[in-house]
């Protein structure tokens, strides 16, 4: 079974809390091998107060959180009865596993947080083969060659008629083969 993207609906204004409470139930029930990533969307947003210009975070999704997991008994029963938690969006309740999130979904959230789908600190060293998803490279693999996370790029070593090309792209326009 391969982890995929979930999105768990909870009490409107107990993202983060629910977020900290599935954390430290993953790690204390030995889980983290099924519970990965636990995300509250979040946005960057301006406001002007009083003639202020302000930035702040707002929740794109207020009540909804994304967890990154494998879909097994013990790990829907873990987030199911997580404290906060209300169900799982995509599930005809009953017991019934919910419907994950498509990638271009979850890269569509997450690329406006400046996240990436992949975790690349364990996803991707230099070396690993990806395949292109997007963009003008598409349809194309290519071989890792060095990687920029706090831009969420990387450079890839593709062959470009018969040579091979040092090309940059973002993280969510690639998938690991």
């Amino acid at each position: 079974m391969e982890k995929q993207w979930f999105v768990v609906n909870t009490y409107s204004g107990h993202e983060n809390k629910v977020k900290e409470k599935l954390e430290m139930r993953a790690e204390s029930m030995g889980m983290q091998d099924y519970i990965y990533r636990v995300v509250v969307p979040m946005e960057k947003v301006k406001e002007v107060k009083n003639g202020v210009e302000k930035e702040r975070e707002k929740k794109m999704f207020p009540g909804y959180i994304l967890v990154e997991m494998v879909m097994s008994d013990e790990a829907w029963y873990i987030v199911r009865n997580t404290p906060g938690v209300t169900g799982f969006i995509g599930s005809s309740g009953k017991g019934a596993k919910p419907t994950p999130l498509q990638p271009y979904e979850v890269d569509k959230i997450l690329n406006s947080m400046g996240i990436s789908r992949m975790d690349v600190d364990k996803d991707l060293v230099a070396g690993t083969k990806v395949n292109i998803i997007d963009g003008p490279f598409k349809g194309m693999t290519g071989k890792v060659e060095s990687l920029s996370p706090e831009v969420n790029k990387v450079n890839l070593l593709v062959d470009l008629f018969g040579q091979e090309t040092s090309v940059e792209v973002e993280l969510g326009q690639i998938q690991k083969m």
